[in-house]
């Protein structure tokens, strides 16, 4: 199969990197062509901490996702997290010099353009600018501006920050390993953009993705993203208090979890009792199942709330902003027994697990219809529609071309077709590329 039929999505999570390779097939749902996983070694909580040790995890990932599809995966479109991501409200405006003219898409780009201008905190970049809703001439609530009459184009913004150092890493991991960054997108949008349905994030609804070093969160209503955040802790940390709280290794403490772990302590009798083997020599331990939920239990609570205080500060409580279709929970940590439970009894709010099996072809593995591959789903299908806008632009320029000819200063032959990629592409490309190249 030709280069180009294909794309790649590349989740570089806390504990592991997973690679997708897909296409789109003719009913518009994604095909699963192979998929590689393997452990990660360099990333803490969501932030790459050991370049070396990411790029062979990503290598192992890729290859084996190559062998299983049988193809060489060039770009990929890779997620972002960690505690350095913020988010933040902004709202700007441009006056159209001849309000005879109807508003296009330049319009559009214009203004999204002046908001990557904004003065951020030193070491900080925006990475995402997604417009909310647009006004024109003082006429709110317009969700598409675009061929309508007005001087003044307006807009609500949400804007995604992150920190420009592990920006970098992540691009130098990608290069290193011998692949080209098509495109960074947060994490818990690629999530969302994996399980929600179109008619929940009308309602409203919070999507909470649990993931072993970071426990990601988007907020929808109206269709629209309102809220995001990235919180820094998820799974590791409920086995690492097993492994104290049992003094067992950390293997012996994520099987626990795994195969015995429930978030509600109530379901254990109190004579069930798992064995564990000792070290070398050392007496087998015996721990109740019951204090192993309740040490389970007292971290998810913990991690809740954490996200519930996110729910609220978007302004869950309001009539107007309510989020009817509650939550979703997905990611490796959703798979936790009685957590829907958990989470319905905290909040209050209807909860189901998201399973990022809706925009899949039917005739998809299993395994890649799990939580756990929620973000890896979601980057791909990211890394499909990158791909088709790319083929609607004129004569479809490849993306080292944009690139180059970006680097070289000559004006890149962009259509409009869509304006967030061109705009992210403007920002990115050229200074990751310098970077990276500089960085040799």
């Amino acid at each position: 199969m030709e280069q180009g039929n294909y794309s790649v999505g590349l989740d570089i999570g806390t504990t592991k990197i997973v690679a997708i390779i897909g296409r789109e097939n003719e009913y518009g749902k994604i095909e699963v062509l192979g998929t590689g996983k393997s452990k990660s070694l360099g990333v803490h909580r969501g932030v790459v901490n050991n370049i070396t040790q990411t790029i062979s995890s990503i290598q192992q990932a890729v290859e084996q996702a190559e062998l299983n599809a049988g193809l060489k995966i060039g770009s990929v479109v890779v997620g972002i997290a960690g505690q350095h991501i913020r988010s933040l409200q902004h709202s700007d405006y441009i006056t159209r010099p001849n309000s005879e003219e109807v508003i296009n898409d330049d319009d559009l780009d214009k203004l999204c353009n002046q908001v990557y201008k904004l003065v951020m905190l030193p070491g900080e970049e925006i990475i995402h600018v997604l417009p909310q809703e647009y006004k024109v001439d003082g006429q709110s609530e317009i969700k598409e501006p675009c061929g309508m009459y007005g001087g003044r184009l307006e807009a609500n913004f949400h804007v995604v920050v992150g920190q420009v150092s592990s920006i970098k890493n992540i691009g130098r991991c990608i290069k290193s390993a011998g692949l080209d960054l098509g495109n960074i997108t947060l994490e818990p949008l690629a999530s969302a953009e994996a399980v929600l349905s179109q008619e929940e994030k009308e309602a409203g609804v919070a999507l909470i993705d649990i993931g072993g070093g970071t426990t990601d969160l988007a907020i929808f209503k109206d269709g629209i993203i309102r809220h995001t955040a990235v919180i820094p802790f998820g799974g590791n940390v409920i086995t690492e208090d097993i492994k104290e709280g049992c003094s067992i290794i950390e293997k012996q403490a994520e099987l626990l979890k795994i195969k015995f772990g429930s978030a509600w302590p109530g379901e254990n009798k109190d004579n069930e009792i798992v064995s564990i083997p000792g070290l070398r020599g050392r007496e087998p331990k015996e721990i109740t199942l019951k204090n192993l939920s309740k040490i389970i239990h007292a971290r998810v609570v913990e991690i809740i709330e954490q996200v519930y205080v996110e729910i609220k500060n978007y302004g869950h409580d309001e009539q107007k902003k309510k989020l009817i279709a509650g939550i979703v929970l997905t990611g490796g940590g959703s798979q936790l027994k009685h957590l829907k439970q958990l989470v319905e009894y905290i909040t209050g709010m209807d909860t189901r697990i998201g399973y990022p099996n809706e925009h899949l072809a039917g005739n998809s593995d299993d395994e890649v219809a799990s939580p756990l591959y929620a973000t890896a789903v979601g980057l791909l299908m990211n890394a499909v529609e990158n791909e088709n806008r790319t083929e609607i632009q004129e004569e479809e320029p490849v993306l080292d071309e944009i690139l180059v000819e970006q680097e070289s200063g000559s004006k890149t032959p962009t259509s409009t077709t869509h304006r967030e990629r061109k705009s992210i592409f403007d920002k990115w490309s050229e200074k990751l590329k310098d970077f990276l190249d500089n960085a040799e």
